[in-house]
């Protein structure tokens, strides 16, 4: 009768040097030995970043951004376009690249954020006859219109917050508001996108604008810096606050480990199963509006078995349609002998209508990340079982 199931298992506080693919198999299979439960082929063993990133010791600091930021965009006057109101995700890189010039102009998209933290709601935004698509906005008109609105889950005014932590980096402050990211160039000519799904795009836009040199967070340390660690595909996309000094980026080996827990496993069950490292989900909270993933990705290394998408039949379509004067045993065995017999492809077919478009490790990295929550669950391993079986099997 099983059908998914997502356990959590606890783990040891990883640190900087542990062997994190030992580590995973080793609570695995304690967790196995516990629960009484044995793995098939095909189940998925999930790490999150975080700690793949802390084992591998992948951390950068404040005067490692602020010298990445200075060498490629020159010290001066940096655009930073696009940012997440984000503590955790944005202050520490926001620091460094304070230190690492002179001015800073903030462009702030309104009414929220790219992941869908608000500075105002839309009902304001009606109210004040601006234009979101036309207006750029000073931090005095910005005033004027809309006041001072702590985040309503935080409590902080991100523009002040923003403003006053450039300041005391000791660069000049200036806050702006558009949604048109070439406004920017009337700023400055030196440019760092800071939005994460649509920073190619955006660099786009400022560059066709005039900007002198356009770059995004991606560029910025993803090569070491006085021996830093470092990211080679995100840069700073991903990272996370480690200190007040201190950013935890995004893993740097996350195919290497997803690749090294199968192979462990393996080694000391014969069960061949997938793995993956695994980051935010990929969902929105319909109450807070907040879209979750504020990584670049859902997962950053997975095995060959995590590739594609679903290729699955709708039951309740067949139950309701194809197989609408059947009941009983009648129906459950000619959908499954419906299964058993689907097309390789399904897609444009009506028996996959409603069925999820999206990509597997984007799926099962969002049962991961809702199952190891955010908080002090410690559970940043998940043993993802029986999703791949179907009700054929």
């Amino acid at each position: 009768m099983p059908g998914v199931i997502s356990r959590g298992v606890r783990a040891p506080i990883i640190r900087e040097g542990d062997d994190i693919v030992k580590l995973v198999a080793d609570c695995v299979e304690k967790a196995m030995a516990e629960d009484r439960f044995q793995l098939s082929e095909r189940d998925v063993i999930a790490v999150t970043e975080s700690v793949v990133a802390r084992a591998d010791g992948n951390y950068a600091t404040v005067d490692d951004i602020a010298a990445d930021v200075r060498a490629k965009l020159g010290g001066g006057t940096v655009g930073v376009v696009f940012p997440i109101l984000s503590r955790n995700r944005f202050a520490i890189c926001l620091r460094g690249i304070a230190r690492g010039s002179k001015k800073v102009v903030v462009m702030l998209s309104y009414p929220s954020d790219e992941v869908g933290n608000h500075l105002f709601d839309l009902d304001a935004l009606d109210a004040s006859g601006v234009d979101p698509y036309r207006d750029v906005l000073t931090l005095e008109d910005y005033r004027r219109c809309f006041g001072s609105r702590p985040h309503p889950f935080t409590g902080v005014d991100y523009v002040d917050y923003y403003k006053n932590l450039i300041e005391e980096e000791g660069a000049e402050a200036e806050i702006v508001f558009s949604n048109r990211p070439e406004a920017i160039v009337r700023f400055a000519g030196d440019v760092l996108c800071c939005d994460i799904h649509s920073r190619e795009r955006t660099r786009r836009h400022v560059e066709r604008a005039g900007a002198r040199r356009a770059l995004t967070l991606a560029d910025i340390m993803n090569a070491p810096v006085n021996g830093s660690g470092c990211c080679p595909n995100y840069g700073l996309l991903g990272s996370n606050k480690a200190t007040e000094d201190r950013v935890k980026l995004f893993p740097k080996n996350a195919q290497e480990v997803a690749d090294g827990i199968q192979s462990e496993l393996e080694r000391r069950t014969g069960v061949r199963v997938e793995a993956m490292v695994y980051g935010d989900g990929a969902f929105k909270d319909p109450m807070g509006q907040i879209w979750e993933l504020a990584d670049p990705v859902v997962s950053p290394g997975y095995t060959a078995g995590l590739r594609g998408l679903p290729n699955e039949l709708k039951l309740k379509y067949l139950a309701d349609n194809e197989f609408a004067g059947l009941s009983g045993e009648e129906l459950q065995n000619a959908i499954r002998e419906s299964i058993r017999r689907k097309d390789a492809d399904l897609k444009g077919h009506m028996v996959s209508e409603g069925t999820t478009p999206r990509r597997l490790t984007d799926l099962i990295g969002s049962l991961c990340d809702l199952t190891s929550g955010s908080g002090d669950k410690g559970t940043p391993i998940i043993i993802v079982q029986n999703y791949f079986k179907n009700y054929s099997e």
